[in-house]
């Protein structure tokens, strides 16, 4: 495999393209089990009637993880709306109705959502009495068994010169509650500094769903403190002012 083509770089992974493949190599502390549990999410989605690229192979190159998969020719929802802004609510309405295509599948040997955010919550720096107040919360959800991204946002979505929305970067993807799904994705756009369109995509998306936005706003507090375990301080700071429950009762 050739690694002389960068077409992405990321804090923790580059991504080249070595013809019809697309190799993303991971770096030395990356976590082995989490790579593996990637390559496999992904391999369980290929089948259930989405757009997704199939893994070809996971490796080792030069001592460093790498997962090999098909490459898409595309272009990211990201970059179609950052370059047409005049046609970025036909891309957002397409990001929805993507999503909307995820939510209708299903997938039951993936992790459950609700207990992946039961461990997070448990490891996120929070005070007890919030804890505690999330933990019921969570528990208290309805426990559904829909396919959930985890981690969808317009860079995880390609589409194709002949109009296919490929779906890439199925690391967090869980079996649950659609509502988390959509909180992850709102608070997304908040963390990318575009809250006007966190507030649009909302709206579009609990419109075309028939879904009350009050039902998703229930899961932001928990969303919110589940994603804190990861990132930078800053990410972490602006995630943890959303965890009180009490905003959203």
């Amino acid at each position: 495999m050739k690694l002389d083509n960068v077409i992405a770089e990321r804090k923790t992974k580059t991504i080249y393209r070595d013809g019809d493949c697309c190799i993303k190599v991971f770096n030395s502390t990356y976590s082995k089990a989490d790579i593996l549990n990637e390559a496999l999410n992904n391999a369980r989605v290929e089948d259930v009637g989405l757009y997704v690229p199939k893994i070809l192979e996971v490796t080792t190159i030069d001592g460093k993880w790498a997962i090999v998969s098909e490459y898409i020719e595309g272009t990211t929802l990201s970059h179609l709306m950052r370059d047409n802004p005049e046609k970025k609510d036909e891309y957002l309405d397409l990001l929805v109705e993507t999503q909307m295509q995820i939510h209708s599948k299903h997938s039951p040997l993936l992790s459950r959502l609700k207990d992946k955010m039961n461990r997070k919550i448990l490891s996120a720096d929070l005070d007890p009495v919030t804890r505690y107040e999330l933990l019921i919360r969570l528990e208290g959800l309805p426990t559904h068994d829909k396919l959930c991204h985890g981690d969808f946002c317009p860079s995880n979505v390609l589409l194709t010169p002949d109009g296919k929305p490929f779906i890439i970067d199925w690391a967090h993807a869980t079996q649950g509650n659609a509502s988390a799904d959509v909180a992850r994705t709102y608070l997304t756009f908040h963390l990318s500094g575009d809250a006007a369109t966190a507030e649009k995509y909302l709206n579009l998306f609990c419109e075309k769903s028939g879904t009350d936005k009050r039902y998703v706003q229930k899961w932001m507090p928990i969303v919110a403190a589940s994603q804190s375990v990861k990132g930078n301080l800053e990410e972490r700071d602006f995630l943890l002012r959303w965890t009180n429950v009490a905003d959203y009762e």
